[in-house]
């Protein structure tokens, strides 16, 4: 299994801190849930079904046309390099290591690239993978390019898979409209934005061949009666959207000031998250953590991201133990 952040209960075990009293900024979840509507006893009763509501409600929250909803996005990343021939894939680098690691197991030959090399490596590549925003980077790719990179893919028969996990807070980058066209495949979680990544949701937007393989290799009732009614009702709830995506900006605003007036300015983010590389990553990981802060730490390159702090006291807490950190390491 691939390090991930959310590991709590393992910091607890390991820093001997109980799980109550830790501050954990280790996944780019929006801190503030959405509010769970009344579950009829029918939907965890009976055998989901499909369009029962839910495929119409993402439709008109992603703008698509054709989707299929997964056990989240993670069950797509892992089914997806399956339903090719083994072939040449670039990856956007850094990137959230499971698409490298699920392409990779599948068979198929990766290359990794920095956003520079992209269009001088396009035309040997059968399929380009990229996260935007980027986790863990937070670096965004313009949607006319990423419709130009997939033009010179599927003139070829190759595919554009794009992770939008982080794009809700910023819609209008998203390229999930153009999803019908062949050869682009664009992934959304609902989990990260919603603040609910227990549900474990994702939507798989592409054409309708490609989602009807993925479907059938999925296979029936992966997404539960429950978590369908939930999702319809946080779909629909489009004063909550701009509630969330004002309030996610704000505090990612905030975080990234706090950060810098300690002397770690973010090498990047968005509205979910800061990343900060730093060479003593590894240290500033294991300080934060003895005063239960948790991070989520990369080896390579050496860099932290943190999630957003829910409140003025959490910010109030990180920026104290910041300023600890920055005393001893003066």
């Amino acid at each position: 299994m691939l390090e991930h952040g959310g590991r709590l209960l393992r910091a607890v075990q390991q820093y001997a801190i109980a799980r109550e009293d830790w501050l954990d900024l280790s996944s780019g979840i929006a801190p503030w849930p959405y509010p769970i509507p009344p579950i009829p006893l029918d939907a965890w009763a009976r055998l989901p079904e499909v369009e029962d509501g839910l495929e119409a409600a993402a439709r008109r929250y992603y703008g698509a046309s054709h989707l299929l909803p997964v056990a989240g996005s993670q069950a797509a990343i892992q089914a997806l390099p399956t339903l090719r021939p083994r072939g040449r894939v670039g990856v956007l680098s850094p990137c959230y290591a499971e698409h490298p690691h699920a392409w990779q197991r599948a068979g198929h030959q990766l290359v990794e690239l920095d956003e520079s090399q992209v269009e001088g490596a396009l035309d040997n590549l059968d399929v380009l993978v990229l996260v935007n925003p980027n986790n863990p980077t937070g670096l965004q790719v313009s949607r006319e390019r990423l419709l130009a990179w997939h033009a010179r893919l599927a003139a070829r028969g190759g595919w554009l898979l794009v992770d939008e996990a982080f794009m809700d807070n910023t819609p209008e980058h998203s390229v999930a409209d153009c999803a019908e066209r062949p050869g682009l495949i664009v992934l959304r979680s609902f989990g990260k934005f919603f603040g609910l990544a227990g549900v474990r949701l994702g939507c798989v937007l592409a054409a309708p061949p490609l989602l009807q393989r993925l479907g059938e290799l999925l296979g029936p009732w992966t997404v539960s009666g429950p978590t369908r009614v939930l999702a319809q009702a946080c779909f629909a709830d489009a004063p909550a959207h701009l509630a969330q995506i004002a309030r996610c900006a704000q505090a990612s605003q905030r975080l990234a000031g706090l950060l810098a007036s300690f002397g770690l300015a973010p090498s990047g983010g968005c509205d979910l998250f800061q990343y900060v590389r730093s060479a003593r990553a590894a240290h500033l990981h294991d300080f934060l953590a003895r005063r239960g802060i948790l991070v989520r730490l990369f080896a390579e390159p050496a860099a932290v991201r943190l999630g957003l702090p829910a409140c003025a006291a959490d910010e109030q807490r990180l920026a104290q133990a910041l300023a600890d950190y920055q005393k001893e390491t003066a």
